[in-house]
């Protein structure tokens, strides 16, 4: 609604105070005395900038390696420290798969990567079996493990087996690898190009080209012979003069044999005239 010609007769007949400035006059009085505190400060800003730009990236790198990098992987997977699994396998024998770092592959929820990976076994006879490796994949409802890298299998009656990759079921207490192993225990040494554990831990065969080194085999040797310096030195042979024999008739009497003449042993003398 527009208004009335007398309204606006009587607003432009106010007279104006002394002092009272209108809105629009103020405002730029005071737009006018925050430049003049501003600019100052920005200025004295800049010279700092410029006085300190050539030690800015050092000094960004020190502020960057004082907070940790977020690995992109770490943050898509499931990381667990010193993971845990433990159960009991089909013949109610208890057992645990441990690690150092576990990992959950990314979309099972059933496998873990594992580093440092350690097992431990109860098998036939109630014998305890502990497996290490380097690095390992746990599928946990399957209850199956492969181990890579420095697997070692350590008995309780001190027997070890080293082998590069084994595939256990905790599940069973079966084993196996077809990578080359080596067997070191109290009653001997074996190597092979792999092996297989059957009968829940019993029974152990050894695949491929095998040798065993049993411990404690005692073979029958000859005796050695003694050095050359005790044996005792040979007897001179015993020269035997030959006997004559007398002939004699049936009927002849026994009678001694008349003696050997006597030969002097000193040469005969010469002829004298």
């Amino acid at each position: 609604m527009a208004p009335s010609p007398a309204a606006v007769a009587v607003s432009s007949n106010l007279p104006i105070v002394p002092g009272q400035l209108p809105a629009a006059t103020d405002r730029y009085s005071r737009w006018v005395a925050l430049l003049k505190v501003v600019l100052p400060v920005i200025g004295v800003a800049l010279l700092c900038l410029v006085s300190v730009w050539p030690r800015l990236p050092l000094l960004l790198e020190s502020v960057r390696a004082g907070f940790p990098a977020i690995d992109l992987r770490e943050a898509r997977e499931l990381r667990m420290v010193t993971p845990r699994y433990a159960g009991l396998d089909r013949y109610n024998r208890p057992y645990a798969v441990t690690a150092a770092v576990g990992r959950q592959v990314p979309d099972r929820n059933d496998v873990m990567a594992l580093e440092r990976p350690r097992a431990v076994m109860t098998v036939h006879g109630g014998a305890s079996v502990i497996v290490t490796a380097a690095t390992g994949v746990y599928q946990s409802q399957a209850q199956l493990l492969d181990l890579f890298e420095d697997v070692n299998l350590l008995h309780q009656d001190g027997t070890r087996f080293v082998t590069r990759r084994a595939h256990l079921n905790v599940s069973e207490d079966t084993a196996e690898g077809h990578e080359p192993v080596e067997g070191h225990g109290p009653s001997g040494d074996i190597t092979g190009d792999g092996f297989v554990i059957l009968s829940k831990g019993e029974t152990i065969i050894f695949t491929g080209r095998s040798s065993l080194v049993l411990r404690g085999v005692k073979t029958d040797a000859p005796a050695p012979a003694p050095p050359a310096s005790t044996r005792p030195p040979p007897a001179a042979p015993v020269p035997i003069a030959p006997v004559a024999l007398a002939r004699r008739s049936p009927t002849a009497p026994l009678r001694p044999a008349p003696p050997a003449p006597i030969q002097s042993a000193a040469p005969a003398a010469a002829a004298t005239t």
